[in-house]
């Protein structure tokens, strides 16, 4: 019987009723001096909690996704399926207001076939009345590794930052977006590989998700992303991979751009997938590493004293970037450490670079 089937949930709802009735009419039938009868109804009260917990347990496996079979709970999966997750698909996923103005959903996409949270957040001026038809730009925010999405809301102190800056006009107001960079645990840089589609996760599936539930720009004028560390990273490749999609990226210290060999130990799979490669190739051709057009602005920022995101790294791409129509400017601030005290002092500057990249709310028609 299969972990997330109606037939399991169902028996296991069965076996709890009949674990909840075996427990009150055998309550004061159980035969024996008390030193027998007590550890047996001990051990009732245990069945009963043990069931329900299982009950429990399930319905929010097949609501969420979180295993897809047993072997999956089990740790056994196959390594070549080990990108099968499962979810509700983009048609039915169905986001839950949080306490803090955000809104999140648990999905799978059509693309990558993988499955993640993503979280939310519209500014104040999406509701207000007259805006009903008025469509806004998309950032999308990359957490570092480890993490989570809910790294930029507990630790980087967004979206709040982003709406005081909108607040005095130095920033465009965004529609916030923060998914899950690497389903499953998985981190490949946001890379696709044989296994696991994480580009396609971030650039289609997350992008179609929030474009059919909310009033976005169109892209790629209305949609940049912004990244820390690994994410960093992230926020310089895909716009370059995909320029259809994304105008702009930001990139706080990010890791180092000709790729990580720890995370994709492939030579080849690793620099295809570098923004060092990347930026050099819209250099000889005028096109990206997909034969795009890479017309995209990138923000990239570190501080002289982050032995993780050195300055001379943004120094190279910079050069790499020379004759191309990739767009580079860079931040290099006297002194910090690769953490978020560092990056919340680059909001500023890269937040409002990003508004003269992307287009300001408006109709869309522009």
């Amino acid at each position: 019987m299969e972990l997330t089937s109606t037939a399991f949930l169902a028996t296991l709802i069965t076996v709890t009723v009949f674990a909840m009735l075996a427990a009150l009419l055998l309550w004061n039938r159980i035969p024996g001096p008390g030193w027998v009868r007590w550890p047996l109804r001990v051990l009732m009260i245990a069945l009963c909690q043990l069931t329900s917990i299982a009950v429990i347990a399930t319905w929010i496996n097949g609501s969420y996704g979180l295993y897809s079979s047993w072997n999956d709970l089990l740790g056994t999966e196959n390594a070549q399926n080990s990108s099968a997750m499962t979810g509700p698909p983009l048609g039915r996923a169905r986001f839950t207001q949080g306490g803090d103005g955000t809104q999140s959903t648990y999905f799978r996409g059509s693309h990558s076939k993988l499955a993640g949270q993503v979280i939310v957040w519209t500014p104040p001026e999406y509701r207000v009345p007259g805006a009903e038809k008025t469509r806004f730009p998309v950032l999308v925010l990359l957490h570092g590794y480890p993490g989570s999405p809910r790294t930029w809301t507990d630790l980087g102190g967004m979206p709040g930052t982003l709406d005081q800056l909108v607040r005095v006009g130095a920033a465009h107001p965004f529609i916030v977006v923060i998914p899950d960079v690497y389903p499953g645990g998985v981190n490949t840089d946001c890379s696709n590989t044989p296994t696991r589609k994480v580009a396609s996760w971030l650039a289609e599936d997350v992008t179609d998700l929030v474009a059919k539930n909310f009033r976005t720009l169109p892209e790629p004028g209305g949609w940049g992303l912004m990244g820390v560390s690994t994410g960093a990273f992230c926020a310089v490749k895909l716009p370059l991979q995909y320029p259809k999609v994304f105008r702009a990226g930001a990139a706080l210290d990010p890791d180092p751009l000709a790729g990580d060999p720890e995370v994709l130990s492939d030579p080849v799979l690793r620099e295809r997938n570098s923004p060092l490669w990347l930026v050099r190739q819209a250099g000889k051709s005028g096109r990206d590493g997909r034969g795009g057009k890479a017309d995209v602005g990138l923000f990239l920022a570190t501080s002289a004293q982050d032995k993780d995101s050195p300055p001379a790294q943004l120094k190279a791409f910079s050069r790499a970037a020379a004759g191309s129509r990739v767009r580079v400017k860079t931040l290099i601030r006297p002194s910090g450490g690769h953490n978020f005290q560092t990056w919340t002092a680059m909001y500023p500057d890269a937040l409002g670079w990003l508004s003269t990249e992307l287009s300001p709310p408006g109709d869309g028609r522009g």
